[in-house]
């Protein structure tokens, strides 16, 4: 077992246990075989029966508690993989397996990256659920899927035949007061534009401009926190400084996850000595209003501006055209829900920016529990590709998650809540992908709620966990089982 002191005597310990096994290993999407491995080691020793399918998902065929025979099998379903981000100066990186843990009053979190909360909490309870003998339950499999935080291509790929279960409960919740019964679906759009690139000119200097220091977040979940996107703020502050003096861009790189809000981005611009300063003076200017726009919600705004070798550039005219493309692709809420009011309905946001030799790439993701929303923000970026003569792919993320209210899985869930908490669960449709969306389509007649503990600000450094939500998130586990197999 990886030892993680900080973790040290929390309750339950068992949970507590599995996950600091899993903050010590390296589990970016596509690249779980590690934690596969954990799983499929832990079941061995216990004799579970286990099946892999071809794209790496594992279940794991937990028996019955005595007397527990004639119970219905329940699924609890969690994905092995996580966002890994960190900050620049941090010397921890989750794609090493580099977490360093740490316990702050009630809560788990990690210094200076993700802490992988989302979702190896819900791996770690349940394999603890399949250890704990006070916790009574009928046939369980545990499903761990892959890539989730890569488009849910893990659940997307799953063979249906491994799982045999109609009652699923998804371990990726982020609220410890909800019971969560739908979630928007997505797509993601990726715009390409040719950059044209010159020879550097001799009589250029060449700069590269930074925005660094913004919360970033969940590109869903944390869509109407008002933080800063990076990439559009720093097309921001290009725009206004070629507003001032016109330059040549020669690239523009920024995110790092198809489902993060950008915290940084950075681009490098040709243009006379002469202009230096105009150009310095207007991104300034522009940073301070930046920073006016945000306070209180993204202080940390940080730019620097530092000379470079020379660097092949395009055009001044086709320049004005890039910064008009990226200022044109929407970011941020679209609309909120009418039918659940505090709930957005529709966002988008660019994710992504990236420059591979002379093609400047734009992705965004694109979520809403009203598939005509969806389309209509598809469509919109699709026009803006057109007017800056730039390609676009559309990619078919996953349909939204629809709640039904009727199920009895819903009904038990309920009951047990209140039983324990003394309060209706609330309801949730979050806004972020969750794998019940794509995995309802594989199993016909399935029942799905989606639970967890509270987790703050997961897909950016400073991803909190709640001990005392996972204390009832574990709870409301077990006595659920408890409840559904009696």
């Amino acid at each position: 077992m990886t030892a993680v002191p900080a973790l040290a005597g929390l309750e339950p310990a068992l949970v507590w246990e599995r996950f600091a096994e899993l903050t010590g290993i390296a589990r970016p999407s596509k690249y779980e075989a590690a934690a596969r491995a954990l799983v499929l080691a832990w079941a061995v020793e216990r004799d579970f029966e286990t099946s892999v399918d071809h794209e790496g998902n594992v279940v794991v065929r937990v028996p019955e508690r005595a007397g527990r025979g004639d119970a219905p099998t329940v699924v609890l379903q969690s994905h092995l993989d996580m966002v890994c981000e960190r900050d620049p100066d941090s010397p921890n990186d989750p794609r090493e397996g580099r977490i360093n843990v740490v316990v702050e009053d009630d809560w788990v979190l990690a210094r200076g990256t993700t802490l992988g909360a989302d979702n190896g909490i819900g791996v770690a309870a349940a394999m603890a659920v399949a250890d704990e003998p006070e916790i009574a339950h009928g046939p369980l499999e545990l499903l761990f899927t892959v890539s989730e935080e890569q488009g849910l291509d893990g659940a997307k790929a799953l063979d249906p035949a491994l799982v045999s279960g109609r009652l699923l409960i998804n371990l990726d919740g982020t609220s410890d007061d909800a019971v969560t019964v739908g979630c928007a679906g997505s797509a993601h759009t990726f715009v390409r534009v040719q950059l044209e690139l010159e020879s550097p000119r001799p009589h250029h200097v060449a700069l590269e401009v930074v925005l660094s220091g913004a919360k970033g977040g969940h590109s869903g979940g944390d869509i109407a926190s008002g933080r800063v996107n990076a990439i559009k703020a720093l097309g921001r502050i290009l725009g206004r400084s070629y507003e001032q003096e016109p330059f040549c861009l020669a690239r523009v790189d920024g995110g790092a996850s198809r489902n993060a809000i950008p915290r940084e981005a950075r681009a490098t611009v040709s243009l006379e000595p002469d202009a230096e300063p105009a150009f310095r003076a207007a991104a300034e200017q522009e940073l301070a209003a930046l920073r006016e726009q945000y306070a209180g919600f993204d202080d940390g705004l940080a730019l620097s501006v530092e000379r470079i070798g020379e660097v092949s550039a395009t055009s001044e005219r086709a320049t004005g055209r890039l910064l008009d493309l990226i200022a044109t692709i929407p970011t941020g809420v679209i609309a909120m829900s009418p039918a659940l009011p505090g709930t957005v309905e529709t966002s988008t946001s660019v994710t992504v920016a990236t420059t591979d030799g002379s093609t400047l790439m734009l992705a965004s993701m694109t979520r809403s529990s009203n598939s005509g929303a969806l389309d209509d923000v598809v469509a919109t970026i699709a026009a803006a590709a057109r007017f800056a003569a730039a390609g676009i792919e559309v990619v078919r993320s996953y349909p939204p998650w629809r709640p039904d209210l009727e199920s009895r899985l819903l009904a038990v869930s309920g009951a047990t809540f209140e039983r324990l908490f003394g309060v209706e669960p609330t309801l949730a449709v979050v806004h972020g992908g969750l794998e019940c969306a794509v995995i309802g389509g594989k199993l016909p007649g399935v029942e799905m709620i989606s639970i967890g503990p509270e987790i703050v600000g997961p897909h950016a450094p400073g991803e909190r966990l709640s001990i005392s939500g996972t204390q009832r998130f574990y709870r409301l586990l077990g006595a659920l089982l408890d409840d559904l197999s009696g």
